[in-house]
Protein backbone atom coordinates (compact mmCIF):
# COMPACT_ATOMS: atom_id res chain seq x y z
CA UNK A 1 0.00 0.00 0.00
CA UNK A 2 1.67 3.45 -0.85
CA UNK A 3 2.09 6.08 1.58
CA UNK A 4 -0.76 8.91 1.30
CA UNK A 5 0.79 12.34 0.07
CA UNK A 6 0.35 15.51 2.53
CA UNK A 7 -1.67 18.26 0.71
CA UNK A 8 1.97 20.10 -0.59
CA UNK A 9 2.83 17.19 -2.75
CA UNK A 10 -0.83 16.60 -3.88
CA UNK A 11 -1.16 19.97 -5.10
CA UNK A 12 1.79 20.36 -6.77
CA UNK A 13 1.62 16.65 -8.00
CA UNK A 14 -1.09 17.95 -9.44
CA UNK A 15 -0.09 21.22 -10.71
CA UNK A 16 3.33 18.64 -12.46
CA UNK A 17 0.56 17.02 -14.25
CA UNK A 18 -1.37 20.03 -15.82
CA UNK A 19 2.24 21.31 -16.86
CA UNK A 20 2.15 18.79 -19.10
CA UNK A 21 -0.29 20.37 -20.87
CA UNK A 22 2.42 23.19 -22.05
CA UNK A 23 3.15 24.03 -25.56
CA UNK A 24 5.39 26.47 -24.80
CA UNK A 25 8.89 25.62 -26.65
CA UNK A 26 11.17 26.87 -23.20
CA UNK A 27 9.53 25.82 -20.26
CA UNK A 28 6.19 24.00 -18.98
CA UNK A 29 4.74 25.35 -15.97
CA UNK A 30 1.54 24.51 -14.31
CA UNK A 31 -0.31 25.90 -11.76
CA UNK A 32 -3.45 24.98 -9.29
CA UNK A 33 -5.05 27.28 -6.93
CA UNK A 34 -6.19 26.09 -3.86
CA UNK A 35 -8.98 27.21 -1.25
CA UNK A 36 -9.64 25.13 2.05
CA UNK A 37 -8.09 21.94 0.38
CA UNK A 38 -10.11 22.13 -2.52
CA UNK A 39 -8.99 22.61 -6.02
CA UNK A 40 -10.48 25.99 -7.44
CA UNK A 41 -8.45 26.58 -10.73
CA UNK A 42 -5.71 25.36 -12.89
CA UNK A 43 -3.64 26.88 -15.40
CA UNK A 44 -0.67 26.04 -17.90
CA UNK A 45 1.48 27.77 -20.14
CA UNK A 46 0.29 28.25 -23.36
CA UNK A 47 -1.06 30.58 -26.45
CA UNK A 48 -4.40 31.78 -26.22
CA UNK A 49 -7.43 30.35 -26.98
CA UNK A 50 -8.06 29.81 -30.79
CA UNK A 51 -4.30 30.77 -31.91
CA UNK A 52 -1.72 28.64 -32.90
CA UNK A 53 0.44 26.94 -29.76
CA UNK A 54 4.41 27.84 -30.29
CA UNK A 55 4.97 24.49 -30.90
CA UNK A 56 3.46 25.16 -34.40
CA UNK A 57 4.67 28.79 -34.95
CA UNK A 58 8.01 28.77 -32.96
CA UNK A 59 9.29 31.13 -30.34
CA UNK A 60 9.61 34.71 -30.92
CA UNK A 61 11.56 35.05 -27.59
CA UNK A 62 14.18 32.29 -28.45
CA UNK A 63 14.39 32.51 -31.91
CA UNK A 64 15.77 36.42 -31.00
CA UNK A 65 17.72 34.98 -27.86
CA UNK A 66 16.05 36.75 -25.26
CA UNK A 67 17.41 35.89 -21.92
CA UNK A 68 14.99 34.14 -19.14
CA UNK A 69 13.40 36.16 -17.00
CA UNK A 70 13.39 39.51 -19.45
CA UNK A 71 10.35 41.05 -22.23
CA UNK A 72 7.82 38.94 -21.01
CA UNK A 73 5.39 40.63 -23.27
CA UNK A 74 7.21 39.16 -26.46
CA UNK A 75 5.75 36.07 -25.80
CA UNK A 76 2.57 35.35 -27.09
CA UNK A 77 2.02 32.57 -24.75
CA UNK A 78 -0.13 33.48 -21.43
CA UNK A 79 1.29 32.07 -18.05
CA UNK A 80 0.25 29.43 -15.89
CA UNK A 81 -0.27 31.51 -13.22
CA UNK A 82 -2.22 34.34 -15.33
CA UNK A 83 -3.98 31.31 -16.87
CA UNK A 84 -5.63 29.44 -13.12
CA UNK A 85 -6.54 33.32 -12.71
CA UNK A 86 -8.41 33.75 -15.61
CA UNK A 87 -10.25 30.38 -15.80
CA UNK A 88 -11.67 31.70 -12.20
CA UNK A 89 -12.82 34.86 -13.67
CA UNK A 90 -14.07 33.17 -16.91
CA UNK A 91 -16.27 30.38 -14.52
CA UNK A 92 -17.02 32.81 -11.84
CA UNK A 93 -15.30 31.23 -9.29
CA UNK A 94 -13.56 33.56 -6.12
CA UNK A 95 -9.82 32.50 -5.99
CA UNK A 96 -9.52 35.55 -3.55
CA UNK A 97 -7.81 33.91 0.12
CA UNK A 98 -6.56 31.00 -2.16
CA UNK A 99 -3.25 29.61 -2.90
CA UNK A 100 -1.10 28.76 -5.33
CA UNK A 101 1.04 25.99 -6.37
CA UNK A 102 2.96 26.24 -9.32
CA UNK A 103 5.64 24.53 -11.09
CA UNK A 104 8.32 27.44 -11.42
CA UNK A 105 8.61 30.70 -9.22
CA UNK A 106 6.20 33.51 -10.44
CA UNK A 107 7.77 36.26 -12.66
CA UNK A 108 6.67 40.04 -11.92
CA UNK A 109 3.82 39.80 -14.20
CA UNK A 110 2.36 36.85 -12.48
CA UNK A 111 3.29 38.25 -9.08
CA UNK A 112 1.40 41.40 -9.41
CA UNK A 113 -1.56 39.31 -10.74
CA UNK A 114 -1.59 36.81 -7.97
CA UNK A 115 -1.74 39.94 -5.57
CA UNK A 116 -4.29 41.67 -6.82
CA UNK A 117 -6.63 38.30 -7.17
CA UNK A 118 -6.17 38.18 -3.64
CA UNK A 119 -4.00 34.95 -3.29
CA UNK A 120 -2.29 34.63 -0.12
CA UNK A 121 0.25 31.78 -0.21
CA UNK A 122 2.32 30.96 -3.14
CA UNK A 123 4.27 27.72 -2.90
CA UNK A 124 6.61 26.92 -5.94
CA UNK A 125 8.95 24.05 -6.57
CA UNK A 126 11.55 25.77 -9.35
CA UNK A 127 13.59 28.95 -8.80
CA UNK A 128 12.80 31.54 -11.53
CA UNK A 129 15.22 34.42 -11.67
CA UNK A 130 13.15 37.51 -11.07
CA UNK A 131 14.45 39.70 -8.53
CA UNK A 132 11.65 42.42 -8.89
CA UNK A 133 8.81 39.71 -8.67
CA UNK A 134 11.02 38.63 -5.09
CA UNK A 135 10.40 42.37 -3.96
CA UNK A 136 6.64 42.89 -4.75
CA UNK A 137 6.12 39.89 -3.14
CA UNK A 138 7.84 40.47 0.10
CA UNK A 139 6.56 44.28 0.67
CA UNK A 140 3.12 42.71 -0.51
CA UNK A 141 3.06 40.43 2.33
CA UNK A 142 2.39 37.39 0.41
CA UNK A 143 3.93 34.12 2.05
CA UNK A 144 5.84 32.52 -0.35
CA UNK A 145 7.74 28.87 0.09
CA UNK A 146 9.69 26.47 -1.62
CA UNK A 147 7.79 23.30 -1.69
CA UNK A 148 10.49 20.47 -0.76
CA UNK A 149 10.08 17.03 -2.60
CA UNK A 150 9.68 14.24 -0.18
Amino acid sequence: MSERPDNDTYFMRMAELVATRSTCLRRHVGAVIVKEKRVLTTGYNGAPRGLKHCEEVGCVRQQNNVESGTRHELCRGVHAEQNAVIQGAYFGISIKGGTVYTTNFPCVLCAKILLNAGIEEIVYQDNYVDELSKQILEEAGIKVRRYEKN
